[in-house]
């Protein structure tokens, strides 16, 4: 039976059924309607009370993550292949850019096997190299707050997506191009391989913005409900889990897709450049028709036009009725003067386009944003600041292995401990309930990020300290009288400590963000806000190009050190600030969802009495023994 809120839709396109909640997937059996009705209550009356749990069975009953649909697996093989061709390449430029071609190499260039040296092209030193890493991670980060706005307002998440995949593309063949050993050899390679970075960082700011929202909009709960487990156990089925799960597995196929800089990284040693960019665009074939045959079976939403105009009326009138007084107060209440239903009380009655709930998704909203404002340095102390880590490496004894392959450490570390996040810890403590919400996360991302980055400080002083260079051990001066660089003692395969801790923090900070970008954001603005969590490394890669005069010897030490000292003071910030946020409850933005309708019908596989029944959540004890059942 139709619920009020429904009507048929015999004339438009997409779902027969048009509703104003969000229950876009159509499904039947009362707990999957259950799961789909948003925690202010709206659409309670279409479901059995009893499946929504009170506030005492919250702080009682364990959590459990939802079963994810087929089809965010198929997302999630789109990102790691974007992602593959993607890393495969960006690991690559600093090496082509500072380095020459090698001595005695074979004009591919690869240097001498048995050498101590590393693969170069175009030899413009350091300073550049840094610029073009930076430039780029600026641009493929700082685009998509355009792009995603665009998807919000214009086109949609999937066109904005297809787009960028056809722009990576045209990318990858260029590079390939760049690769030519007559290029090489005559300096002809600039053109194209400058012209191919940045359309690949522009392809990239379409993709990346938009992939994650569109995970995130196949997941079938909305709020908390009730499941009993064969076993007779009562659980509940917590959105903010199931979230944590994908976001995971996510971010586990993005840092699978990053290790493709290992074999390109080891192609460039001993084979050359054309191979190296070659193995990325083999890879990065299959990506139209993987979009291609996920296009019917995706949830796919309309762009409803993006309430950022809405936003900034907001803004300007509660600076407006109450000053800037409220924003440093600790009770709050600067967006109270906006709502409705305080300015209806006032003597200066003005019409407004919204409700009381916009008003408190615009505040969640620069609540997230302030939270992605501590990011920057968690990423510095990740990577390094600019391309001060790669220019470490160049100084340790490399023993036969490239000195690029080591950053791949970092995504070694996301694969082997995601899941161990994923199956072990995380369950165990929804066993015990114990939360460990976003924000005790995220600072504990921060203190590793900050152990990282003493790690590198550590590794340079002493290759200052021992290496034949001294303070100058990554200048170009740095060679014997063939020219062959002189390195240190050290060993680079030291450097995969500070990169594993990096990567291990990456878990514990960006996949929360995922979650709270799309969670606190109103329906009309998860693209731009997603894009705001994506431009925080933007200036990451900012302040690298800002520092690029300073990324050498014999400042290095500092390069490291200082960003070091300055993490661990934002991390001890971050958690006084923020740390009550752990306290609310996961929920969804419930304002605007009520304009929004899938604009296509949903296919995964499944026929319709198949996405009737409830998901599975049997063998859920918080252990590594039960991930098969779990999951």
């Amino acid at each position: 039976m139709l619920g009020s809120d429904a009507v048929l839709a015999l004339d438009q396109k997409g779902s027969l059924i048009h509703t104003v909640s969000r229950e876009h997937h159509p499904k039947a059996g009362l707990e999957t309607e259950a799961a789909m009705v948003h925690a202010q209550g709206r659409g309670h009356e279409h479901i059995d009370p009893e499946l929504i749990p009170t506030e005492e069975e919250k702080q009682t009953l364990r959590k459990v993550a939802g079963k994810l649909p087929s089809v965010t697996y198929l997302i999630c093989a789109v990102e790691f292949a974007e992602r593959a061709s993607y890393y495969g390449c960006n690991g690559l430029f600093n090496n082509f850019v500072n380095r020459p071609l090698p001595v005695g190499g074979d004009g591919y260039g690869a240097p001498p096997r048995g050498t101590q040296q590393t693969a170069g092209a175009l030899g413009l030193g350091t300073v550049k190299a840094t610029a073009t890493s930076q430039s780029f991670s600026l641009l493929a980060y700082a685009l998509p707050l355009f792009f995603g706005w665009l998807a919000d307002t214009k086109t949609g998440r999937f066109k904005i997506i297809c787009w960028g995949v056809a722009v990576c593309g045209l990318a990858h063949v260029l590079m390939c191009a760049s690769g030519a050993p007559s290029l090489l050899a005559s300096g002809g390679a600039k053109a194209p391989f400058f012209l191919s970075v940045y359309t690949l960082s522009i392809g990239a700011a379409m993709f990346k913005p938009n992939i994650a929202p569109t995970l995130l909009d196949q997941m079938p709960n909305a709020v908390p409900v009730k499941k009993t487990l064969p076993s007779g156990e009562v659980v509940i089925v917590d959105p903010e889990s199931t979230t944590e799960r994908v976001m995971l597995w996510f971010y586990l196929l993005v840092n699978v897709g990053g290790f493709m800089g290992v074999p390109t990284a080891y192609t460039e040693k001993y084979i050359g450049w054309w191979l190296s960019f070659l193995l990325p665009l083999l890879l990065y074939v299959p990506l139209p028709f993987l979009l291609w045959f996920m296009r019917k079976r995706l949830i796919l939403y309309p762009p409803g036009g993006s309430d950022l105009v809405n936003v900034c009326r907001v803004v300007g009138i509660c600076f407006k009725r109450g000053g800037l007084r409220k924003i440093f107060t600790r009770k709050g209440g600067f967006f109270e003067a906006a709502k409705p239903s305080v300015i209806a009380q006032s003597g200066n009655v003005i019409d407004v386009p919204w409700n009381d709930a916009f008003i408190e998704d615009v505040k969640r909203t620069f609540e997230a944003a302030g939270i992605f404002c501590f990011f920057p340095i968690q990423n510095i102390n990740d990577n390094g600041l600019g391309s001060s880590a790669s220019a470490l490496s160049t100084m340790l004894s490399t023993d036969g292995a490239p000195n690029d392959v080591m950053n791949n450490f970092n995504s070694l570390s996301i694969i082997i401990v995601a899941p161990i996040l994923n199956y072990g810890l995380y369950p165990l403590l929804r066993r015990r309930n114990i939360h460990y919400g976003p924000i005790a996360r995220m600072t504990t991302g921060f203190f590793l990020s900050t152990l990282g980055g003493a790690a590198y400080t550590l590794l340079n002083y002493y290759a200052y300290k021992i290496g034949p260079c001294g303070k100058y051990g990554s200048s170009e001066t740095c060679v014997d009288s063939n020219g062959v660089s002189l390195v240190s003692s050290i060993s680079v395969w030291l450097m995969a400590v500070p990169y594993a801790i990096g990567g291990i923090s990456e878990l514990f900070v960006n996949v929360p963000a995922y979650g709270i970008a799309y969670s606190r954001a109103p329906a009309n603005m998860r693209g731009l806000v997603s894009a705001l969590n994506l431009f925080t490394q933007a200036i990451a890669y900012l302040v690298g190009l800002a520092c690029a005069g300073v990324i050498k010897d014999p400042y290095l030490t500092w390069d490291f050190g200082a960003p070091t000292i300055i993490g661990f003071i934002m991390m001890c910030a971050f958690y006084w600030i923020y740390r009550d946020i752990d306290k609310e409850e996961y929920k969804l933005s419930v304002n605007d969802e009520q304009m929004h309708v899938a604009d296509e019908p949903i296919h995964d596989g499944q026929s319709v009495s198949e996405k009737a029944g409830p998901p599975s959540y049997e063998g859920e004890k918080g252990g590594l023994k039960d991930k098969e059942r779990e999951l």
